[in-house]
């Protein structure tokens, strides 16, 4: 009766209603109102914050330094004025940084100095030392398979000398720690054949001895030398491992059922090479915001928002971990999903959703029923919009992984690190095929002009849009009420913690 009382007023028939209503749900949805409340200038002002405070305070905001510190407070003190009770939830780590750039070269019989980062990389956890001695290598039989699993591999390794062993067959933590028990006083973990530059890995705990990783190429040259006559090599790494603290910030929104918790999260650290602007500068930003403007939604929120701020994620996921292994079972079963937010602003963008239901099976990790309806809510916003997403897998990478290995379902969105832009992307997203999706990742230059304000903007309004709909019903996910968890098995340690291969 209404619509027909006004077509009627308005001089005009319900078929000529009808074709107008049709042409307006064709010319997009409407936007939601967080994502109209959040907007890109505001979130820039905190990205600008953050750029001084890393500025100010040697260049970075990294785990267990001063920038990142100032950044905890900043969070804290900004939810703080928001209205909110901020938890700081401090933790211990295994703070390590490398001081100088490692060397590593061939001193006999043909002198030769490898680079770092282009033929070797250190990896995390190296310890400190200069040595000098024979290379041996470990079950060089094991081509393809990788060696130095077992310490049966070791018998009869000469103490003192350097262990070639190649990556493959279980974590690069196995095979230093067979090789220290064998007496080797340093360790070179060379690249597998199909997989090109250095071992850019995590030994996942401190160790004493050097440790690095070269490109197959310069392993198995190296083998070779040594099978034929000896080579010898100098291996020199200056490291710092000690005991540090970072820390978690969480808030939750006074509105909406503590019993049914959306988590919203983003990392507060960045990597010691730079200020990570947009690493992840724009997910700490955008989430600042959302948690500013959110209580303009009234009874919208219908389910309790958390916004949580991980710390130590560059240095393995360590704080979204420690948040969710120390979190009783009765409170993990009040989370009713995880959107996880890093990097949101890379200049070389692709709009990437996380693969909730593994259609693309590129999921290292088995998701829990609903993640997959995370990730078509976020495609469902995409595509109202006009706007093309590409699938990307849940390895390992992010906050995310806690969630999931926990039972809890997650996802979020991500526009890209050091992978390469392809031909059909640039075609679809514009920017330049065959350069990086943020060409400034883990490095100095991940400062306020790293980005891509365009396709920030339209991730800023899918996180605001998503969050809110989850806020409002989690109906699609968990039946949008209170559901124990199924719990996963989860694996000793993942093939990825945050950048860092394990294995």
């Amino acid at each position: 009766m209404r619509r027909a009382a006004l077509a009627s007023l308005l001089g005009l028939s319900l078929a000529a209603t009808a074709v107008a209503a049709a042409d307006a749900q064709a010319a997009g949805p409407d936007r939601s109102r967080l994502a109209s409340l959040v907007t890109l200038k505001a979130v820039r002002g905190h990205q600008l914050d953050l750029q001084k405070i890393a500025d100010a305070n040697g260049g970075n905001r990294a785990a267990g330094l001063d920038g990142n510190k100032i950044t905890i407070k900043y969070v804290a003190d900004q939810l703080k004025r928001y209205g909110y009770k901020p938890t700081v939830q401090n933790f211990t780590f295994d703070f390590w940084q490398e001081n100088a750039p490692a060397t590593f070269a061939e001193t006999a019989p043909t002198p030769k100095t490898y680079t770092p980062e282009t033929d070797f990389a250190t990896l995390q956890y190296s310890g400190s030392g200069d040595v000098t001695a024979a290379a041996t290598p470990v079950d060089p039989g094991a081509s393809g398979t990788g060696s130095g699993c077992e310490a049966g591999d070791f018998t009869g390794f000469p103490k003192g000398n350097i262990a070639l062993i190649q990556r493959g067959g279980c974590f690069f933590s196995v095979k230093a720690g067979n090789a220290v028990a064998a007496g080797a006083s340093a360790v070179v973990i060379y690249q597998l054949p199909d997989q090109p530059g250095p071992v850019a890995g995590t030994l996942t705990t401190p160790f004493s001895i050097p440790v690095v990783g070269p490109t197959n190429a310069v392993g198995t040259d190296l083998v070779e030398q040594a099978r034929n006559g000896g080579v010898t090599l100098r291996v020199k790494t200056d490291t710092t491992n000690q005991k540090r603290e970072a820390a978690n910030v969480i808030a939750d929104t006074g509105r909406g059922r503590p019993d049914n918790v959306v988590v919203v999260g983003a990392h507060n650290d960045s990597v010691v090479a730079g200020p990570g602007i947009n690493d992840d500068g724009s997910g700490t930003a955008t989430l600042l915001e959302m948690a500013k403007q959110i209580h303009k939604l009234g009874k919208k929120v219908r389910n309790q928002v958390r916004f949580a701020f991980w710390g130590a994620e560059e240095e393995g996921l360590l704080g979204s971990q420690y948040y969710v292994d120390n979190l009783p079972q009765a409170e993990r079963d009040k989370i009713a999903l995880m959107l996880d937010f890093d990097m949101l602003a890379s200049p070389n963008y692709v709009r990437f959703v996380y693969d909730g239901d593994n259609s693309e099976g590129g999921n290292n990790v088995e998701t829990p029923p609903g993640t997959g309806a995370i990730e078509k809510a976020f495609n469902d916003h995409f595509a109202g919009r006009r706007l093309a997403t590409d699938p990307t897998a849940f390895d390992g990478r992010s906050d995310y992984n806690a969630f999931i290995t926990a039972g809890i379902p997650a996802g979020g969105i991500f526009t890209g690190a050091e992978k390469i832009k392809t031909e059909e992307q640039a075609k679809v997203y514009g920017g330049t095929a065959g350069v990086a999706y943020d060409p400034c990742y883990h490095s100095a230059c991940d400062r306020y002009d790293n980005v891509n304000l365009r396709g920030f903007d339209q991730m800023i309004d899918a996180t605001a849009a998503v969050t809110e709909l989850f806020a409002h019903s989690t109906l699609t996910v968990n039946g949008n009420a209170l559901a124990r968890k199924h719990a996963l098995a989860k694996p000793a340690e993942p093939a990825r913690v945050g950048s860092y291969l394990t294995r």
